[in-house]
């Protein structure tokens, strides 16, 4: 029990504010949330499952890559790459395919996990997630000698992850922050304020220099190259990003190394609709192994791309159903009630409006001439612009 909870949160509150990973009372900008006077607790079960979790999403993104990068060279279903490279540039789709980065996988991935009466679920996977400079703040102001914090250690693993891509012993960082991404550009200071002595430094993209060796930044009046770009910024918001051609020739050339590296399909949210599809079941399973897939199958709800073309008159929508009968026509969702449609419809990855879960429509939450709309919008944007409908969990 808290002897004096209110003074903790006020002390929080303060460190918060101070490290700028928080707004006082007197500015309607940045974050600002209730503040409790204990760390959410865990019970052994869930902690286990968290830190088993970690390693199955890795070997998904694994698979997935390889499932992908297979399909591009017609050696697998040609449909997976398709699907995933819709509304991409095919610049930046061939950039992701060379052969030199064929294995690149994200540094850091963090999967949206929610609790339901089931078990917890995972509806999306970000390999660009903000939150963990501030969850490091946090961690370091639940300071109870009797609280064991799960995941504690953030930057020590964050310089880990660098060093391990790096092809230098003691890499120069950049954690590049764009102006998209700005709300969470406190919390990169402070993270990067804590790894400041180790050659870690939070940039704008505008602050780096291109030269024929490699990037580089200026630091305490010295330019310094720049072995490792963590990028803090979406792929589809490239053309706003000062230097991104600069940026992109210097990864290509291989005169700095950047993670999360530039692949697009694994940035996207429909990325979890391959995994629901029964015709590619035994080649995921295969892949990833029975206990994983398993896992896996119990955590990632059912999730289908709104592909406005046409189905043959004998098809229908893989395990999709309405009172038990098969959907073959998504006009056919038009009239469901609210019980029936408690379904998320969201933008698929390579949208402003995936950001920040901006985009997002909870089926059960809008009126029937909404959930119309919103489907409507969704087929009438593919494949420009994909989006997904997925079973809410």
């Amino acid at each position: 029990m808290i002897a004096q909870p209110e003074k903790t949160c006020l002390d929080i509150k303060a460190s918060l504010v101070q490290a700028g990973l928080f707004s006082d009372s007197s500015s309607d900008a940045g974050n600002t949330w209730r503040i409790s006077p204990e760390p959410y607790f865990l019970s052994q079960e869930e902690t286990t499952f968290f830190h088993e979790l970690g390693p199955k999403l890795l070997q998904f993104y694994s698979v997935l890559n390889r499932f992908y990068l297979d399909s591009a060279k017609g050696n697998f279903h040609p449909w997976l790459a398709e699907y995933l490279d819709a509304g991409k540039p095919q610049e930046l789709i061939d950039f992701g395919r060379m052969k030199r980065m064929r294995q690149a996988l994200p540094g850091i991935i963090r999967p949206d996990v929610i609790p339901t009466e089931n078990g917890f679920a995972v509806t999306e996977l970000d390999s660009v997630p903000g939150g963990f400079g501030l969850t490091s703040s946090l961690m370091s102001l639940y300071e109870d000698p009797a609280w064991e914090m799960t995941g504690a250690g953030i930057p020590s693993l964050f310089h880990q992850m660098v060093e391990s891509v790096s092809k230098e012993p003691s890499p120069n960082v950049a954690i590049v922050v764009s102006d998209e991404a700005k709300d969470y550009l406190s919390e990169m200071q402070y993270l990067g304020s804590l790894l400041k002595e180790k050659g870690v430094y939070v940039v704008h993209p505008k602050d780096l220099s291109f030269r024929e060796e490699g990037l580089f930044l200026m630091h305490e009046e010295k330019w310094l190259r720049v072995d490792v770009l963590y990028r803090f910024f979406e792929l589809f918001d490239l053309k706003n990003i000062p230097k991104s051609e600069l940026l992109l020739y210097a990864a290509k050339k291989g005169r700095v190394v950047t993670t999360p590296p530039y692949k697009p399909w694994l940035e996207e949210k429909l990325s979890f609709a391959p995994f629901s599809h029964p015709a590619l079941k035994a080649d995921w399973e295969k892949a990833l192994g029975s206990e994983t897939f398993t896992a896996l199958s119990h955590l990632i709800p059912e999730t289908w791309i709104l592909d406005s073309r046409p189905l043959p008159p004998y098809a229908v929508i893989p395990d999709l159903a309405i009172k038990g009968v098969p959907v073959r026509e998504w006009e056919e969702l038009y009239p469901m009630t609210q019980k029936e449609r408690e379904m998320v419809v969201k933008p698929s990855g390579f949208s402003p409006e995936s950001w920040g879960s901006r985009g997002v429509v909870v089926g059960h939450d809008v009126s029937s001439e909404v959930w119309q709309q919103v489907l409507t919008k969704g087929l009438a944007q593919f494949p420009d612009q994909p989006s997904i409908l997925q079973k809410f969990l």
